[in-house]
């Protein structure tokens, strides 16, 4: 089977999402507060819409080779190759106890199926196809393309579920789940779902590490013991049964907690930040040969993680956004000169404050991260503002919280995970709304709405419900298949296992050439604010 590219390596110029890095070169941007050694982050460059797509050859290719695409195809397979602990150890597998058959005879056209056709176990060698679209040319719209001519290029990666063989005796093995960063819609979901497979398994020893990271080396925070009864309901509320925290200690001292606990497996939900994090622990338990296997289960209410369709919570923040967009359409539309102005989350990709925008309808004017604007002058979003006033009587603005920080006096302050602390663009905005609409003597009634902490707390929807009890029962079957350094997710609509690496070399981010965003802007009608 080849195995190649993921669908962010090198392509046509796309600012939406940047290319992998190249091999052994990773780049850790946001280390939730654990004190390791980091390269230098990726920083996004700013776009506008009107950027030019170019097919844009990789360097580290050679593409006068006949044989290019089979040697990057090899490369690919091996960056892809999912950490195992037979790595590190001489294990034998035994035969698992989970076990999916099906009650008495199941007959198919009149015939039995095959033994082997009813377990429902994924073989180790089965992969799921990441790219689906062939481009015919780097112009074709959303092309995504390796070589100029962009040739087609198989993309594969493992594909996630029960194995027939595990690594771990279930009634030996401890579980630790720890949540990082901060809330999200579903963290209960996936812990409870987590808690209900290692049970299946037949695992009795399940503890939950309260308040992220921190619950490692707090002597104040003992571990909490979960099973099915403790967590049967916690799906029904929002936040997390363990409380979530930022920063931490060292690795060093994580993993010497892990040891002295007994930790066989560990579980752990977050972002970018928690997932560089885990990596460097199942790094540094490979180092001293610990036989544990670290497994992350991708947590973002930002939709920012690589190679992911979407990530857990995402679909409830936008669903949630939509009762903040409306109360802001209901007041600009109620008012004389009424304008709404509604900040949504998205510290550097603007996939809520898009999606949200595309599904209210009520939007005039999207403003994300990743395309640069202007307010003021003849094509600034004030201008338009002043269009929409004198030809709607009312306007609705949604932006990102990362939109147009180049518009805000820069600091240098981060938070405790390492983020740079944003200034607010939601006030900045409303502010200078109002002077500008006062210095053309123009009423103007502004209503700000920014329902960040009011959409993070809410409970999952039932989309996410249902990725969520994937995503738990998919981590928990791979750490029984005995990966460590590896993420599940859904690509491409399949459940897939990743390499930590591979997903952590900078934020997911939207491509103001794609597709997407293109809708976005026919929806609202908004021009390009440069």
């Amino acid at each position: 089977m080849a195995l190649v590219s993921s669908p962010n390596v090198t392509r046509t110029i796309n600012p939406g999402q940047p290319n992998l890095h190249p091999k052994g070169k990773t780049s850790l941007f946001s280390l939730n507060g654990l004190k390791f050694s980091k390269s230098q982050r990726n920083t996004k460059p700013r776009f506008s819409t009107s950027v030019i797509r170019a097919a844009v050859a990789n360097p580290d290719i050679d593409f006068s080779d006949p044989n290019w695409i089979h040697r990057y195809q090899e490369d690919f397979g091996r960056r892809f190759n999912l950490p195992h602990l037979r790595d590190v150890f001489d294990i034998k597998p035994i035969p698992t106890p989970f076990n999916l058959k099906n009650r008495g005879p199941q007959v198919v056209d009149g015939a039995s199926m095959p033994e082997e056709r009813k377990n429902g176990y994924v073989n180790e060698d089965d992969r799921a196809l990441l790219k689906v679209i062939k481009y015919s040319s780097p112009t074709s719209a959303g092309a995504e393309c390796i070589d100029p001519n962009c040739s087609w290029v198989e993309q594969w990666v493992h594909r996630a579920g029960p194995r027939k063989q595990i690594y771990f005796q279930p009634e030996n093995v401890k579980a630790g789940i720890v949540t990082c960063g901060g809330l999200c819609p579903g963290l209960n979901d996936v812990i409870r779902q987590i808690v209900f497979t290692l049970e299946i398994y037949g695992v009795q020893n399940i503890v939950g590490i309260p308040f992220g990271y921190r619950g490692f080396f707090d002597n104040g925070l003992p571990e909490i013991p979960l099973s099915r009864e403790v967590v049967q309901n916690i799906n029904l509320a929002g936040g997390s049964l363990l409380g979530v925290s930022r920063g931490g200690a060292s690795v060093s001292d994580i993993v010497d907690s892990i040891q002295a606990r007994g930790i066989d497996m560990l579980f752990i939900l977050g972002g970018n930040g928690t997932h560089a994090g885990a990596n460097a622990i199942h790094n540094e338990c490979h180092k001293r040969k610990l036989k544990v296997s670290v497994v992350c289960v991708p947590k973002t209410i930002d939709n920012d993680i690589l190679l992911m369709d979407k990530t857990f919570g995402f679909d409830t923040a936008v669903e949630e956004a939509q009762r903040a967009i409306n109360s802001a359409y209901i007041e600009a539309r109620s008012a004389y000169h009424g304008i709404g102005l509604v900040k949504l989350m998205g510290r550097s990709s603007g996939f809520i404050a898009m999606h949200a925008s595309l599904s209210s309808g009520q939007i005039d004017i999207c403003l994300i991260p990743e395309v640069r604007f202007s307010l003021e002058g003849p094509y600034g979003v004030l201008r338009h503002l002043e269009h929409l006033i004198q030809t709607k009587g009312s306007a609705v603005v949604c932006v990102a919280e990362g939109a147009g920080q180049d518009l805000l006096e820069k600091s240098n302050a981060t938070d405790a995970s390492g983020n740079a602390i944003l200034g607010d663009i939601g006030v900045h905005i409303q502010q200078q709304i109002k002077r500008h609409f006062k210095g053309i003597d123009v009423p103007a009634d502004v209503k700000y709405i920014d329902p960040t902490y009011m959409i993070r707390a809410c409970r999952a929807n039932a989309s996410d419900a249902i990725l969520c009890t994937v995503l738990g029962q998919n981590a928990v079957h791979g750490a029984f298949a005995g990966y460590s350094g590896i993420t599940v997710g859904i690509c491409n609509t399949h459940y897939v296992y990743l390499p930590i690496p591979e997903v952590i070399t900078s934020p997911r981010f939207v491509d103001p050439n794609s597709r997407m965003w293109h809708r976005c802007l026919t929806s609202t009608g908004q021009p390009d604010f440069l």
